[in-house]
């Protein structure tokens, strides 16, 4: 009995047949009306209990589920429920999914023909990295006369893991390998030369960059040729994400070391797309989570279990440790992505001798985070005093934010500073154009 449930019909036919009764005490021929309609609705209710119980798998129903989550996106959990019933039902659907979610008032509603299946999808959007539960799926069937309900319980238990973004990492090489992104229109960079990595001697075609006339060639096959180049491949690309307390600013339901985690993700897979060498490591206290820079099969996979792992308490970063393990961990010249965030000049000043030795042996990109609140108060019109004062001190912080660039290009550091949710595409266009430019 405990998969037995009282509709609200049920109870509704009571509070009318009480009403006849009541009537039946100043009308006294309506108590016989009163005792025959009691009597039909636990006649009905007893029916329809025996309808719904009768038959074994009487309803099936699956759900289907990703074999992992992808942080940040939209993930899609699908129903499919079969009516194995010789009539109509209707179904409430109540999944028990991960508590993550906090979504307490899940509830979906069908109808389903006998012999028929009936199938739908509903998303889900993890904000954080880690495991994901899911409960019982719990299907309740009422038959036409919608008395009693028969609960089914499908699937109990399922764990799923959520891993840094990955859902978008085909989207995002397609737009690479055409070298433009899509952001407020098309971004396309220019090349301003070609690498040095020979590919091969061909015929000249109208268009051929005249300066690649290899005149040897053209000599003895008495045809004009042209040398091609290629980019260079195997270049040394590290990443390093800071997931000090600075990283825990949340902008949208993510925090800034789950925006870094993603767009890490996103730019390893172009990075190993275009034939050169990935490798990362975060730093807090300590240096962890050390990724050797490859280009091997199983690269992925090796920065994506890290970057899942990545676990913190969100203390005061060490620049000096970090400098350190870069110096002595990166023997050969690098692009090193760098993802933190300095609010204010005096917060780079402490770290800049650090950040200035990286830069002496490398190329360093120290990629930093807009403030989309501020930049909301800044592009705010403002109606009071209080407004005006707000707005006043958001350009303020802006402004310092300008001159955190200005101070990191003096001493040739490159910098991307962008809104976390544009993170992902600024940051892979950013090595687009080192690539493209040919200054690694």
């Amino acid at each position: 009995m405990k998969n037995l449930y009282i509709n609200t019909r049920f109870f509704f036919s009571l509070i009318g047949v009480g009403i006849v009764y009541v009537l039946a005490f100043f009308f006294p021929v309506l108590m016989w009306a009163a005792h025959l309609l009691l009597l039909i609705c636990f006649l009905a209710a007893m029916v329809d209990y025996l309808l719904l119980f009768n038959q074994k798998n009487a309803l099936l129903a699956q759900r289907i589920l990703p074999e992992k989550l992808s942080n940040g996106d939209e993930n899609f959990v699908k129903i499919d429920i079969k009516n194995n019933y010789s009539f109509k039902i209707s179904t409430r659907i109540i999944d028990e999914i991960p508590f993550q979610f906090q979504k307490r008032d899940f509830l979906i509603t069908k109808d389903i023909e006998s012999g028929r299946n009936t199938y739908f999808q509903y998303s889900l959007e993890p904000k954080e990295r880690g495991e994901y539960s899911f409960g019982n799926l719990n299907v309740y069937a009422s038959s036409p006369l919608g008395f009693v309900s028969r609960r089914f319980n499908f699937q109990k238990d399922v764990m799923l893991p959520a891993y840094p973004s990955f859902v978008h990492l085909r989207k995002y090489e397609l737009m690479a390998l055409q070298s433009e992104f899509m952001l407020g229109g098309i971004k396309k960079i220019r090349k301003l030369g070609h690498t040095m990595e020979f590919e091969q001697i061909k015929e000249y075609v109208p268009g051929d960059d005249i300066r690649t006339i290899n005149w040897k060639a053209t000599s003895k096959t008495n045809r004009l040729m042209v040398n091609q180049f290629q980019d260079e491949k195997s270049q040394r690309i590290f990443i390093l994400i800071d997931k000090g307390r600075t990283m825990k600013m949340p902008f949208n339901g993510l925090s800034l070391l789950d925006y870094s985690i993603n767009a890490a993700m996103a730019l390893s897979h172009i990075i190993l797309k275009k034939g050169d060498r990935a490798g990362m490591m975060t730093f807090s206290k300590k240096t962890e989570n050390k990724i050797a820079a490859e280009n091997k099969s199983g690269q992925l996979r090796k920065i994506s279990e890290a970057l899942y792992n990545i676990k913190t308490d969100f203390f005061e970063s060490d620049f000096n440790r970090l400098y350190q393990d870069v110096k002595y961990s990166l023997n050969q010249r690098s692009l090193v992505l760098l993802f933190t965030n300095f609010e204010t000049l005096d917060g780079l000043n402490r770290q800049l001798k650090y950040l200035r030795g990286i830069a002496k042996n490398h190329l360093l990109v120290v990629i930093f985070f807009k403030n989309s609140e501020l930049q909301t108060l800044i592009h705010k019109n403002p109606e009071n005093m209080q407004e005006i004062y707000d707005e006043i001190v958001a350009e303020k912080f802006e402004f310092e934010k300008k001159l955190i660039i200005q101070e990191l290009r003096k001493y040739g550091i490159y910098t991307v500073y962008t809104l976390p949710e544009n993170l992902n595409i600024d940051v892979i266009n950013k090595y687009l154009e080192i690539k493209a430019r040919g200054i690694l």
